[in-house]
């Protein structure tokens, strides 16, 4: 059989600040919303804007860049991995399940104002110009915290 592909390519904003952890084993962990936008006539022709909202998880390297120049409304280009993880609820004993993108890639966008990124690198790097690549360690700990997100979080 084939190798399967599974790329996710983002571009749009960071929803909330940040939350940054560490795992018991040491990784540093950094989760986020994400927005994504299409515009769509609708049936009256009138153009509406739709947003799709994302769960992104960065790690080691690209977690630490995440916290100290990503926060709510800042505007990135990502590329990851599409992930689903289930575990059983401790309270209620039901399995839950959460869709997130594994960040590989990620480029700041906007100037030294905006991100802290420099406005003529675009980002940070390793092997390219436009990003900082990471590989995703092996973990266990898979305990990231439910993100409620509504309309109002939009940051633009």
């Amino acid at each position: 059989m084939a190798k399967g592909v599974n790329k996710a390519i983002l571009l749009g904003h960071v929803g909330k600040d940040p939350e940054i952890r560490s795992t018991a084993g040491g990784t540093i962990v950094a989760s986020f919303s994400f927005a994504t936008s299409d515009r769509q006539k609708d049936s009256q022709g009138n153009w509406t804007d739709k947003t799709e909202w994302h769960n992104l998880v960065a790690f080691n390297r690209t977690a630490e860049i995440v916290r100290e120049f990503v926060k709510k409304g800042t505007p990135l280009f990502v590329i990851g991995k599409i992930q689903t993880r289930s575990w059983d609820d401790k309270a209620s004993g039901q399995k839950k399940y959460r869709t997130e993108i594994l960040v590989n890639e990620l480029s700041l966008l906007g100037g030294r104002g905006d991100s802290g990124a420099s406005s003529s690198g675009g980002g940070y790097s390793r092997g390219n110009a436009h990003g900082y690549s990471q590989a995703r360690p092996s973990t266990n700990d898979d305990d990231y915290a439910d993100q409620g997100i509504t309309d109002d979080d939009i940051p633009f």
